[in-house]
């Protein structure tokens, strides 16, 4: 069947809606503008306050027959701030060649296009699908797909399987998929002192050598050697300051933060109490936020039809992965099996984001290949 949509155009749509995290409003009208002429019941709510939030979500649903399968796709509308020296304006789509240039190209509303035009092209009777699109992936994440989750439980529709379509691809479209997150913490140290005088160092007590010695026990750390999905768990410091205007003055407080990206071999909190254990003997204190725990869903069915659709387009066996950062397939992991699939992700989060016009085709068919074996 011949899709009578076209995702370029789509993507196109929705790159010209600013929607820098956390994403309310027109573009979400874009969206939901594309999606009801394809049968779907639209429900959007708003979550949170500030300065996380407000937070828009959408939660789309074309219920098939009775007892039929429900497969989702999954994804988010904001995006990063597009920052100074781009060569266009990040939020007015421009084509140069064989790219479509703007701030969310990759990083995903070319992927959420993509899916558009897939389900336009799959019959109602194959079975339910829905649209899980958050405003809040790249902020918090705080009032997101966590409040969808709560809504698809409270409507009784929660999928069977779910795709996130984050840029995946690394050299081309189809080369990796994600089959699984790394977990994340991050953790702010302090170290308290006394201030005082340099020339007086008796009266005061610096806690910068002590803060000095935690960092080099915290780096030193050897967290493990990866296991049989997972790369090695990494500790990066990622700030140290002070604030100390004067040079004749002991500070009275260090302050330093550090993020730990872990495997499945640790959880959130086995590594906040190992840090607090070490800050401990050296006095300091520990404060962490945990975003989310390390996941894995171990090759089978549902990696085996997502390869195979893949392949039928694009020749590409994909490599099954769990690197780079977090995502929301953190959140989605308990409703259901989730893998990552979507385009080439060199230009994320960077000057000029673009995708090749013809990436997005594709996508579109591999997306409708993949849905229409999930429902089957």
């Amino acid at each position: 069947m011949t899709m009578a949509l076209d995702p370029v155009d789509l993507a196109a749509r929705l790159i010209d809606c600013p929607s820098v995290t956390p994403a309310t409003g027109a573009v979400f009208d874009c969206l939901e503008a594309m999606l009801v002429p394809l049968g779907f019941a639209v429900h959007r709510f708003i979550a949170g306050e500030p300065p996380e939030g407000p937070v828009e979500n959408l939660f789309a649903l074309r219920a098939g027959p009775d007892g039929s399968r429900h497969f989702a796709f999954a994804g988010h509308l904001d995006v990063v701030p597009a920052g100074e020296g781009w060569s266009s304006a990040p939020f007015a789509a421009e084509f140069r060649g064989d790219l479509l240039h703007g701030r969310g190209a990759v990083d995903m509303k070319g992927s959420i296009a993509s899916m558009v035009c897939a389900v336009a092209g799959i019959p109602a009777e194959a079975g339910s699908i829905s649209f899980i699109i958050t405003g809040d992936e790249e902020g918090p994440a705080k009032y997101g797909t966590v409040p969808l989750i709560e809504h698809m439980r409270h409507v009784g529709a929660l999928p069977d399987l779910c795709l996130v379509g984050e840029p995946t691809s690394v050299v081309r479209l189809g080369d990796m998929a994600k089959i699984g997150r790394r977990g994340s913490v991050n953790m702010w140290l302090t170290v308290k002192g006394s201030q005082g005088h340099v020339a007086y160092p008796h009266l005061a007590d610096n806690p910068i050598p002590r803060m000095v010695a935690l960092l080099a026990e915290l780096d030193a750390l050897v967290l493990d050697e990866g296991s049989d999905w997972f790369q090695p768990s990494n500790l990066e410091i990622t700030e140290i300051e002070v604030g100390n205007p004067a040079t004749n003055m002991i500070p009275g407080e260090a302050r330093a933060r550090l993020s730990i990206r872990f495997n499945d071999l640790h959880t959130g909190q086995g590594l906040v109490d190992q840090v607090t254990e070490i800050a401990g003997r050296h006095g300091g204190e520990v404060r962490a936020v945990i975003s989310g725990e390390s996941f894995v869903t171990l090759p089978g069915d549902f990696s085996a039809l997502v390869s195979r659709a893949v392949e039928a387009e694009t020749g590409l066996v994909p490599e099954l992965s769990t690197t780079g950062g977090t995502s929301d397939a953190r959140f989605l992991r308990a409703v259901c099996p989730v893998i990552e699939f979507g385009l080439c992700n060199a230009t994320m989060h960077k000057t000029d984001e673009a995708v090749a016009v013809a990436d997005l085709h594709v996508l579109a068919r591999i997306y409708r290949r993949i849905a229409l074996a999930a429902l089957g």
